[in-house]
Order: structure tokens, then sequence, then C-alpha cells
């Protein structure tokens, strides 16, 4: 079967296209501006002298720097914009908080970048968790009737609580807020006076008015106010079961000034309930339309004085205000709503979620336990980047591991620190020629200021003649050495008019090789082509060999969705790779739940896990029944980082599994001997040190011989004792039923009579006829 034109057409484009790129991208893409030039590879440059090409026609003003100078171009009419990094203010991290008075967890603070489109450069964020940081905590809690048992409790833990905290700071704040829902129905119960006042008084007792939030005891750190003021709060009472949590959030995280927040300071909000939540939208059932816009509206009182006006702010709006003041929410719920504060959670990053007893019982145990997982995790995000520029991650966690496309480090240790090497390319030019962003840990007032000047531009565009007579007697603008022609006209002088010139042939328009002009896909018009529009997308070139439509697909997309297609080749955004784009570098989603990267038991392949492990299994190939545990790993520890020997050594994996958790003694004491240790590795949650002395004493191993000896005779010695038995089971199974046969025999008795069936030897007969004598 014969090929269709337009796939000999295609093929023909593609292969020229190929050539051409590879052999230099500058010239094969047939620019004809200084601008276009730059953007089309960072190796290229850009000669605005006007002499350029008179000795040879084929000389291009858009070439590879070094070609250009050969060509006789002057270093001065070279345009040719360099990347580049500086630090501007670079102070060195702090080890501790207390008694310092400006703390410095992320470093660099200031960063200046000059970028050009498709250019890219790293530098690296370090950041530390330093010790005893001040912690400013508020207590939120749903004062709905239900929640009545959790304020008894709360009355009596204040004090344990502030206690518990301050293991982990000296400069503590605590403050509490309530909430119930808004004023208004059908959230309210409003049918008499008298239920307003007390919305109790239908069952009988008495509880305090509905209210939207109220700050009751802003920061403090004295913690004897936190217990009185939660001793004179009472329960109240609304209609409906979904309660206003995210409005006395809202309230809690923008009205910094009311509650007291410190700049300075871990921001820890927590939300006690144990009830779902009204989200954005559902004010519509009350007729309240109007979008809450995040800002703080507490009066004179503390209280919530929009509640029947704005409606319910949303998980988005919540999560922005939250980046804005560096809030850490934690969620304690019962377990009936855990799953849906759960998925709030995954929506809103710098939150967690804890299971609260019915009584709240646990809550110190709840809080501490998510303060220590907010504080065991950085996680950078990003704050007002632009569209055009990419950024990727590789993480140095522990043990000075890289982890590609990872922005985020757990398992850490207060005190530890991690760094962050970060890519920036341009993808292409913004309209403004500089913006500033933000890279910061969440939840840290500390952040990464970069400011960059995207060097999208040309100095010699500001030397540009319009109407120049240079270009034909005013026919066009002279600028950057070459004429920009006004509408109608072209040519390299803007010479000709399009008016009085036809489609031609000119061998100028036929590419090397190439059997068309202008690659079948524009004319011919005064030795220059002029690319056909298509349906399809953009067509340039010199010979129009170039097209944004062109290039591979994966599932339909054009390079994936995730890259722009650029003359037959896809050029990847960042974070993605391949000939169609189709491969993540991220290895975020290969993190097992222990920290290290498909659990140290396979390869992290555009962003899922190909278990190398025999037996391992799972999305990060956390399942394998047949590998060893978690303590066996232990062992293997032990011996590659204290003893240079062991499997770990050997394929040079021990930096990469081990952490520094190996604590070496000159003496081991009886309760912590390398046996006992190495024993009670096997247990399901192995959470101690193993403990290993310092001289690698082994004991000797066992007689062989005598080992052999033993077991041969335990074996004969089991055989022969089996044989006694099973012959004296059967004696004694004989004897009884001898005995049993016995038995019967006397018992029996024997009547005499004869066999019926007998039939005697002499039979008698009778003559009845004889008469006798």
């Amino acid at each position: 079967m014969a090929a269709s034109p337009a796939l000999i057409t295609s093929l023909f484009l593609f292969i020229s296209a190929s050539d051409v790129c590879g052999s230099n991208v500058c010239t094969s893409r047939g620019v004809t501006t200084c601008k276009e030039c730059l953007a089309v590879d960072p190796s290229c440059a850009w000669c605005s002298q006007e002499e350029l090409g008179i000795k040879g026609s084929g000389v291009s003003r858009c070439d590879l720097k070094e070609n250009l100078i050969k060509e006789g171009c002057n270093t001065a009419a070279l345009e040719f914009p360099s990347s580049s990094v500086t630090i501007v203010q670079d102070d060195p991290l702090s080890d501790k908080a207390s008694g310092t008075d400006d703390v410095t967890q992320v470093r660099p603070q200031k960063l200046h970048m000059e970028l050009r489109s498709g250019a890219s450069k790293r530098f690296t964020v370090t950041v530390r968790q330093v010790e005893d940081y001040p912690v400013d905590l508020y207590y939120l809690m749903d004062l709905s009737y239900s929640m009545e048992n959790d304020l008894e409790r709360l009355r009596t833990l204040g004090s344990e609580l502030a206690s518990t905290m301050r293991k982990t700071t000296s400069n503590l704040r605590m403050g509490f807020g309530a909430f119930v829902d808004k004023t208004t129905s059908p959230y309210m119960y409003m049918y008499s006076p008298e239920v307003i006042a007390n919305p109790c008084y239908p069952i009988g007792t008495t509880c305090q008015a509905q209210f939207g939030f109220k700050n009751v005891l802003s920061l403090t750190d004295q913690v004897a106010r936190f217990t009185e003021e939660v001793k004179k709060q009472t329960v109240s009472r609304n209609r409906d079961a979904p309660e206003g949590g995210l409005d006395a959030v809202m309230q809690a995280i923008v009205c910094k000034e009311k509650i007291g927040w410190r700049p300075d300071a871990s921001h820890l909000l927590v939300l006690t309930t144990d009830a779902k939540t009204h989200t954005a939208l559902d004010a519509r059932f009350a007729g309240i339309v109007q979008p809450n816009d995040g800002q703080c509206y507490l009066d004179s009182n503390n209280l919530y004085n929009k509640s029947a006006v704005l409606d319910y702010p949303s998980l988005g709006l919540i999560m922005d205000k939250m980046t804005e003041n560096n809030i850490n929410l934690v969620f304690a719920v019962t377990s009936y709503v855990v799953p849906l504060y759960k998925e709030y959670s995954q929506l809103i990053p710098g939150s967690t979620v804890g299971l609260l007893s019915d009584d709240s019982g646990n809550v110190i145990q709840l809080i501490e336990e998510a303060y220590q997982k907010i504080r065991s995790k950085v996680v950078l995000e990003l704050v007002g980047v632009p569209d055009e520029l990419n950024l990727s991650f590789n993480a140095t966690c522990l043990n000075g591991e890289v982890i590609p496309g990872l922005k985020s480090c757990s398992g850490l240790k207060i005190g530890d620190t991690v760094s962050f090497s970060v890519e920036a390319q341009l993808r292409a030019c913004p309209q403004d020629k500089t913006r500033t962003f933000t890279i910061k840990p969440l939840g840290f007032k500390d952040s990464l200021e970069i400011t960059v000047d995207f060097a999208c531009g040309c100095d010699c565009e500001a030397k540009s003649v319009p109407n120049s007579p240079v270009c034909s007697s005013g026919n066009g603008t002279f600028e950057c050495g070459v004429c920009q022609c006004h509408e109608g006209r072209m040519g390299p002088r803007c010479e000709c008019s399009m008016e009085d010139y036809s489609p031609s042939e000119d061998n100028s328009c036929v590419p090397k090789g190439g059997s068309s002009a202008c690659s079948g896909r524009g004319d011919c018009l005064c030795g220059q082509c002029s690319c056909h529009a298509n349906d399809f997308g953009q067509v340039w070139g010199k010979y129009c060999e170039c097209d944004d439509f062109n290039c591979l697909r994966f599932k339909g997309a054009l390079c994936s969705d995730h890259g722009r297609c650029n003359c037959g080749f896809c050029q990847c955004d960042a974070g993605w790779t391949g000939d169609s784009c189709d491969c993540s570098t991220r290895t975020d989603t290969c993190m097992s739940s222990i920290g290290l990267l498909c659990s140290g038991r396979g390869n992290c392949e555009c962003g899922v896990c190909q278990c190398t492990q025999p037996g391992a299994y799972g999305s990060t190939c956390e399942k394998c029944p047949t590998c060893p545990d978690s303590c066996t790993i232990k062992k293997e520890c032990v011996e590659c980082q204290h003893f240079k020997r062991g499997r770990y050594t050997t394929d040079d994996s021990c930096n990469r599994i081990c952490k520094n958790e190996i604590r070496v003694v000159d003496e081991l004491g009886e309760s912590s001997s390398v046996m006992t240790a190495l024993s009670r590795s096997h247990s399901p949650d192995c959470a101690f040190l193993k403990a290993v002395s310092s001289s690698r004493k082994c004991p000797e191993g066992p007689d062989i011989l005598l080992v052999l000896l033993g077991v041969v005779g335990a074996i004969l010695l089991l055989g022969l004792v089996g044989l006694l038995i099973w012959k004296l089971m059967v004696t004694i199974h004989d004897r009884r039923e001898f005995a049993k046969f016995e038995e019967e025999k006397a018992k029996a008795k024997w009547d005499t009579a004869n066999n019926p069936l007998y039939v005697g030897a002499t039979s008698t007969f009778t003559n009845v006829a004889y008469r006798g004598n």
C-alpha cells in the first residue's frame, strides 16, 4: 500500500528538523529578531553588527557565540546575556532560641537571580529546627451541648498541659477560644425569647446563649489564667449537627493582635470537636450569600460580629491564611468524624489529625504527639512563584543522602539540619522584567526571598531606528542589525513589496537535501519563505520546517501536557522528563512511611517504585513477607557502621539505610548485653537503641562432632523408646482382649438338643398289608 503524501511530508519535516536541530539549535529555528534568538536556547547569541554576512549570504545572526566571533562579529555587538545567582543576605543558622532575640532557621535569607529564557541556575536552602523555640498554643473548643463532658475534663488539665509543653520549650504561651455556630436560623433555636436566651430551656436545663466564636483568653504565659477562664465556661446548644468550626478557625488565624500571635514563635492552633463542620456555601440555607473575605471581625467583647453576615470560609481560604500567618492546625476530633477531618488534612498543608477520647482525657498526649510530628518534618512551600518559572528540588535529609525530586524531610529531631538543592529554570519570558517570590518551610516564620530579573530583551533594542533609510528608504525599523519590515514589505532590506511578487521556486527557499520550496508549508516570496497559517498551530523557520504540533504524544496529549512542542521536540516542564514528557522526576510518591525511598527495596522510576528485592510488593515496596524486619536491619547497621563489614558495606547502602542511632559503650551491663539486645530485636515494635561493645567479642562456635553424635544418638534413642512404647501398648491390648474372651466364655450356658436337620443312618418302615401269623 502506498504511503499518503501527508505522511511522507510529516516524515520529511521531522527528519529535516531533527538533522538541523542536531547540528545547531540556534540556526535551525529561522528566527529574525534578537529577542526570538535569545528565547531559542541559552547557548544562542545574536550579533547586531550591520556588516555581518556581507561576504557570505549564508551567515546567520543567531548562532553560537563562538561561531559568531569566527564570522567576524565584534564582542561589543554580541547579545549574550548570562544567568547568575547572587546571595544578598546570608546570616548563619541559630543553635538555640532561648535568650536570643533574632532566631534564624533558614539560610540564606535573600537571593538575587538573573535568568534568560531556557536557562537554569541552582542554589541551596538550609533549614534547621532550633532548640527551645517559643510556642504559642491556642486551644479552640467546641462548646455545643455534646461537649459538656469534654469541658469538665479540660477544667482539670490546664496545668498538666502547660507542664507537658514546657518539656519542649521554656517559652510557652497559651490561649483559649470557643465556638458553636452561626447565630441565625436554621442553625439556632429562635422560636421564643426564652429559647434564644437559654437554648437548653426545652430540655429543662440552663446553658449560655448561642454564639459564633469568642476569644475567651488571648495568648498568655500565665497558666493559672488559662485554667481559671476554662472553669468559667459553660456549654451552649445549637440546632443542627455540624458546627461552625471553620468560622472560628478563620478568626483565630487572622486576628493576630487580638489573639496575640508572636511573630517569632511556633503557632499551634488546636481545634477540638465531636461533630462535622460547615464549609463554604452552607450558609446559603440561612440566606447568607456574601463570601467570607478572610478578615478579622472581633468586636470589643472579643465576639465574632459577622457570624450572621458572612458565609463559612472555604478550605482553600483557610489554607492561604494559614500559610500567610504560619499556623499549624491540629484537628483533635472523636472517632466518628476522624475520616472526614483526615480528608480535610490532606487538603490543608500544615494540619494534622488526632483521635480524641470521648471525654478529652487524652488531649494532652494528643497535642504533644501532634507537636512532635510537626517538629519532626520540614516541608518547603512556594509563595508567589511566576508561572513561567519552574522549580525542581533535591532533598538532603539524614546521613547526607540526596533524594531527587523531594522538597520535604521527615523523621527529624529538634536541632537537625537539612538542605534542599533548588534548580530554577525559566520556560518563557513573563511580561514583568522583575518578580519576587518566597520559599519557606511550612509553619516557619523564616523564609528565603528570591528576586529574579528576566533577561529576555536585548540591549540593542533601545537603539532601534524607526523608518530607517537603511530599510529601503523607511520601509522598516532598523533594529539590532536587521530590518523589521512594515506590513506588506519583505526582504533583507524590505526591498520587496508582497503585492508585486508571486510565489516562485527560488532555490534560496529550498532546504538542503529537500525537494520542495518552504517544505511544502509556505510560499517563496522575494527569496524568503512566508509560512502558511495552520489550524493545528504555528509554523515557522527559514524553510517553514518547524511547528508546535508535531511532537510525541502520550495518551493522546501532546508532550503529555507536561511540556511544549518546539520544532518537533518536547521541551518538558520542571519535574518531567522523557521524549514525550511522560516521566515524573518526583520521588516523594516513592517515600515509604519509615522515611526510605521504596522502603529500601527498589528504585523510584518515573514517580513509581520498581521493587528489586525478591518478594517485595506494594506502592512503596513496603510489603515483603520474606524480607528481614526493621530490627534485623538494625543488626546489619551495627555491622556496617561500627565493624565496617556485612552486607550493607559490600553494596554501599550503609549510609542510605542506617541512621545515627547506634550507641557504642566500653562495657556492657547485664541489662544491656549484646545477646539481650539482639534477642529483643525480634519484637514487632523494636523502638530502642541497640547496645554494642566497642570490641567485637563473638562467642566460640559449637563442636560439630559432638553436635552430630548427639543428634544421631538422640534419633536412635527416640526410635528405641518409640518401639518399646508400641510393643507395650500392643501387649496390653492383647491381654485385655484375651481376658474379655475368657470372661464371655465363662458366662456362656449350653442346652442339650437334637439337630433338626440331622437324619439318622437307619430307617424303619412298617408294611401295613402284612398280617402276621
